[in-house]
């Protein structure tokens, strides 16, 4: 049954995705503009958010409109958190063919399959809870993404429990930068080439610290092998973009932190370039991150 979103979208029921361990919804959208062997992106929504609520305010089906992505939407259920936040933190939701990860994963093969996506163009990302779980399909499913966006999300494994994780968001504590890396590596048997990353964060972030952007990026440099200071630093719609290329010269992560926001997805809804909806979480700071993490995965020019 489709979701009417608004004049620009439509989100429709995915069904039958295989056994669907973490009991998870799934919403697609298909924009007229798709044809066969586009790309696809996953969207992982925040606590407290549905995916309808998600595209709306990132935009992500009106730039689909413009670039012609497939999109897919997993939804979280209140019977499984009662703030409908994916359980990046539990065991059972965080490893390789258990839980949420493999409903994903799941939901990602039947998308691909029914809509003959390009399997060298899958890419995923979330926001906050969402961005967490970014984090653990990257780590867990390395070989199924070319790229990922973490937005106020936090690094792979950094907790394992409930109270962990409220320490780890404010910034406390976590494993060490061996140990972040030995996480990913050890979540599969995948040697690479790795997914390139995206990573957002505000500056004035009170629910999820800004310290757990940093920690992404250093658990991924190493994987990448790009450890040290940024390649270059430049500025994005007056934000500043710090990037690390490999040895080739490819950009394989980026960040943004982004002074004086607080906790949610940057959006710029006003302008030529303008995407989504101000709201709960999703914050007008003048840059879209949409657009920008678009581009990043060459979706875009």
């Amino acid at each position: 049954m489709p979701i009417s979103t608004g004049s620009q979208d439509c989100l429709t029921d995915l069904t039958q995705f295989g056994a669907d361990p973490g009991l998870l919804h799934a919403y697609t959208y298909i924009p007229q503009s798709y044809s066969k062997n586009g790309p696809l992106v996953v969207v992982l929504h925040g606590s407290t958010q549905s995916a309808e609520s998600y595209n709306r305010g990132a935009g992500w089906s009106e730039l689909a409109d413009q670039c012609g992505a497939a999109l897919l939407y997993p939804e979280q259920r209140k019977t499984n958190n009662p703030i409908s936040s994916f359980n990046w933190f539990k065991s059972g939701d965080s490893r390789r063919d258990a839980g949420e990860p493999l409903s994903i994963h799941h939901m990602i093969e039947r998308v691909i399959s029914e809509h003959a996506i390009d399997p060298a163009r899958v890419f995923i990302t979330g926001m906050s809870s969402g961005g967490a779980m970014t984090s653990v399909m990257l780590a867990t499913y390395p070989e199924v993404f070319a790229g990922g966006a973490i937005i106020a999300g936090l690094p792979y494994r950094s907790a394992d429990n409930l109270m962990q994780a409220a320490i780890r968001m404010k910034g406390y504590g976590g494993p060490s930068d061996h140990k972040l890396d030995a996480l990913v590596r050890e979540a599969s048997t995948f040697e690479g080439p790795w997914p390139t990353i995206s990573v957002w964060h505000g500056g004035s972030d009170s629910t999820v610290a800004t310290a757990n952007a940093d920690s992404i990026v250093r658990q991924w440099q190493q994987i990448h092998q790009v450890e040290g200071p940024p390649t270059r630093i430049e500025t994005v719609e007056g934000v500043p973009r710090q990037v690390w290329c490999n040895d080739k010269g490819r950009e394989v992560i980026e960040e943004y932190i982004i002074e004086g926001m607080g906790h949610g997805t940057p959006i710029m809804a006003g302008g030529d370039d303008g995407l989504g909806e101000e709201d709960k979480y999703m914050l007008e700071v003048g840059i879209s991150s949409t657009r920008q993490i678009a581009r990043f995965w060459g979706l875009v020019a």
